[in-house]
């Protein structure tokens, strides 16, 4: 396979598979790749350097990209479902539509990054940093996102029916019409955040702080509140818990 540059349509390197069937482009530089609609499914990318590379619809199931550069990358419709990405840079990285199904995202940085309408089911994300990232209407059933750091993304109409976000901190985060059933919000910081409309039946929020919270609107039944931070919080009949 020849990868050239993006940019300038140079050629950056030509590689085989191994003996395995697979690539191994473990510390490559491949800055500015353009890797769109690839085959590296089982591919070892494991520290590849990938800042602002062109992977957009490529396949990488079950690849491994641990500790990877992505940076400003476009993964937008790529399938990486299963694939090994934990301690990866994916700051501002755009992976719209993208396939993550139980990808491995601990402790990665995806700041600022673009998840809208992606498929993020069973995925683990523990420790992970999502600070401003966009996970409009994505998908997130099963996930265990516990101590992920959320704060101020935007996770309108996203399911997280059943995810585990313990100790996560969702400060200012835009939750507003999620499904949060049966989620695990024990401990979670939710200061200033926008539940309304918010679906969290049966969602467990014991010791959550939810200072100055909107739940307005949001559905409640059968969820655990115990010692829950409630000062300045909108309740979901408008009015304002003292």
């Amino acid at each position: 396979m020849k990868i050239y540059n993006r940019f300038t349509g140079k050629l950056i390197r030509e590689i085989e598979k191994n003996q395995e069937g697979k690539y191994n482009l473990a510390g490559a530089n491949l800055v500015g790749a353009n890797l769109a609609g690839a085959n590296l499914d089982g591919a070892n990318l494991d520290g590849a350097k990938l800042v602002r590379a062109n992977l957009g619809g490529a396949k990488l199931v079950r690849a491994n990209l641990a500790g990877a550069d992505l940076v400003r990358a476009n993964l937008a419709w790529a399938n990486l479902a299963w694939a090994n990405l934990a301690e990866a840079k994916l700051a501002w990285v755009n992976l719209t539509g993208a396939n993550l199904i139980g990808a491995n995202l601990t402790g990665a940085n995806l700041a600022r990054a673009n998840l809208v309408g992606a498929n993020l089911d069973g995925a683990k994300l523990v420790g992970a940093n999502l600070v401003g990232a966009n996970l409009d209407g994505a998908k997130l059933v099963g996930a265990d996102m516990a101590r992920a750091n959320l704060v101020g993304a935007n996770l309108d109409g996203a399911k997280l029916v059943g995810a585990d976000m313990a100790r996560a901190n969702l400060s200012g985060a835009d939750l507003a019409w999620a499904e949060l059933a049966g989620a695990n919000l024990d401990g979670a910081n939710l200061d200033g955040a926008n539940l309304d409309g918010a679906k969290l039946v049966r969602a467990n929020l014991s010791g959550a702080k939810l200072v100055r919270a909107n739940l307005s609107e949001a559905n409640l039944d059968g969820a655990d509140m115990a010692g829950a931070d409630l000062a300045g919080t909108i309740m979901p009949n408008g009015e304002r818990h003292s």
